[in-house]
């Protein structure tokens, strides 16, 4: 496949990064910008919480929409055509206390300063709670490999690189408030202002009128929190923008050309977009995501610490399979949870398997496609990961995972899983996978587990099936063992209405479970005689 054959492909492609970035070819038809700069792709993430993956999955995003792009004008990564600056809001004020972080008191006590002049509660080398989940997201960003350039808004504030932009902010303080004012309830309108002044007494960021003394000198007027009348400067980290406003300021500031949101914030990006064109800029292109939902529904929150962390989906699941679980519908709402996870791990190997024998078109619809160019998997045109391939799926892992219960040890369970699979089948990502699977089986199947009684049916198709086995050789192919299995479920006289009966039976009975694998693969894997094992254990219950 030629660059050629990839850029003609990837601009009539429907995979929704190839959409998006098509809407940003048609702002710079010839993919740069005029004045040569890098088109500027930015993600924003609140430190008010510890990171999640509703962080992380805008990361992933965005740079899935940068990867399109590069492959519309024909760059690639090293080229530096493309930027992503992945920006944290760390001058915001603390509005409340998460609930997931230690040492409450000490945040309790800091509440309302800018979130970079916090202490850190977490008892890390970090100097304030900004700066450790700043540097928690940036760990992981980096583990998954992003390209990406990390921006904290302390940093631009404090050293002046946003003093000409607030300079703005300042001399259309007026216009800014004509946008903002009549989406405002009476009692904030009141006392509403574009520029947050910090508190010289206090530190905190106040929620107070401010008048603009000499909007080019960058000097303000307002009373603090003790009643004195305070005049002094918003630059230098000295003020912070209402949110807004600092949205559109960092987009008119740094040049931003695409960033997206979730669905929460449709409202701030409609003003912040009127106030970038205030300001002499304008909005980025973008898309307005669904949000997440854990698994009662609900909206995942940082400070509710609701939602799956980044370390808890690796611990029982794979790099690969988060990003393919983030990749499709972004338009759609979907839960996020630990069940999830053993679906997503199968589909995106399934999905890896299939790339080699599809069509260029049907590749670009492949999240593993957009998923290797997102971590510099691969380069220029080429196709990652072709022919690539599990001997067990996750599913068979955590069965026969199970299969021991709550008698195996961990390393006895990985040992185990080894020796079933055979070493030399045991690739990298594979070894991987038998460890998630182990921490997965421990902490969410074994108490789950119930094998319950067969019925009088059950047990005679038991019997069916252990007396088949008793003929079978150890080395019985998975395919004909999976074939007496349909037959015996398929029988009249065992009277199951459906196979997916039979197979229910199967699963509660010698796995304790309610859902399960291909039986034949199972039985071919666990071992013939082990099978009739668990056949007996199982009969010896009814």
């Amino acid at each position: 496949m030629s660059m050629t054959d990839l850029i003609a492909a990837a601009r009539v492609s429907k995979a929704w990064p190839f959409q998006e970035a098509q809407r940003l070819l048609k702002r710079y038809p010839d993919g740069v910008k005029p004045d040569g700069s890098p088109i500027l792709f930015e993600t924003g993430y609140g430190p008010s919480g510890l990171p999640h993956i509703g962080t992380f999955q805008e990361v992933l995003r965005t740079t899935l929409v940068r990867r399109a792009f590069e492959a519309l004008i024909g760059a690639k990564p090293e080229d530096g055509r493309t930027r992503l600056v992945a920006f944290s809001d760390d001058m915001d004020g603390l509005r409340k206390v998460p609930d997931n972080v230690p040492n409450p008191e000490l945040l309790e006590a800091n509440l309302h300063k800018p979130l970079c002049r916090i202490p850190n509660p977490f008892g890390t080398d970090h100097d304030s709670f900004a700066a450790h989940n700043n540097a928690m997201l940036r760990a992981f960003l980096d583990r998954f490999g992003f390209d990406y350039d990390f921006v904290a808004s302390h940093d631009r504030y404090e050293s002046g690189a946003f003093d000409d932009a607030l300079r703005g902010v300042l001399r259309n303080n007026q216009a800014i408030l004509d946008i903002m004012l009549p989406t405002l309830r009476a009692e904030r309108a009141a006392t509403y202002s574009p520029i947050m002044p910090i508190s010289p007494v206090t530190g905190r960021v106040l929620q107070v009128p401010v008048e603009v003394v000499d909007a080019d000198a960058g000097m303000v007027r307002f009373t603090d929190e003790d009643g004195s009348v305070v005049e002094q400067s918003a630059l230098g980290g000295m003020s912070k923008l209402q949110w807004k406003v600092d949205f559109a300021m960092r987009w008119v500031a740094l040049g931003v050309d695409y960033e997206m949101y979730g669905k929460d914030l449709t409202d701030t990006g409609i003003q912040s977009g009127k106030i970038a064109q205030v300001l002499g800029g304008r909005k980025p292109e973008g898309l307005i995501y669904e949000l997440f939902l854990d698994e009662k529904g609900e909206k995942i929150s940082k400070s509710k610490g609701n939602g799956l962390t980044i370390e808890e989906w690796l611990q029982y699941g794979s790099e690969e399979s988060l990003g393919f679980y983030i990749f499709p519908n972004p338009k759609s709402a979907k839960q996020l949870h630990v069940g999830v996870i053993p679906r997503a791990v199968d589909d995106y190997w399934q999905f890896r398997e299939r790339l080699s024998e599809q069509d260029l078109d049907k590749q670009l619809g492949n999240p593993v496609w957009h998923l290797a160019r997102a971590n510099g998997g691969f380069e220029g045109a080429e196709a990652p990961g072709a022919g690539d391939s599990l001997p067990v799926t996750y599913g068979l892992l955590l069965n026969l995972a199970s299969v021991l219960g709550a008698e195996a040890s961990e390393a006895s369970l990985r040992d185990y899983l080894e020796s079933y699979i055979g070493a030399g089948r045991i690739t990298p990502e594979l070894e991987v996978l038998i460890g998630t699977a182990v921490a997965y089986t421990r902490d969410y199947i074994v108490p789950t587990l119930d094998k319950r009684a067969p019925t009088a049916e059950e047990a005679d198709a038991l019997r069916a099936l252990d007396a088949y086995l008793a003929e079978a050789s150890e080395d019985a192919s998975a395919e004909d063992l999976q074939t007496e299995v349909y037959e015996i479920g398929k029988s009249e006289e065992y009277g199951f209405a459906s196979l997916r009966d039979w197979f229910k039976a199967l699963y509660q009975t010698l796995l304790g479970s309610e859902q399960g694998p291909r039986m034949g693969s199972f039985i071919a894997l666990y071992g013939v005689a082990n099978t009739r094992k668990l056949i007996a254990e199982a009969l010896s219950r009814a």
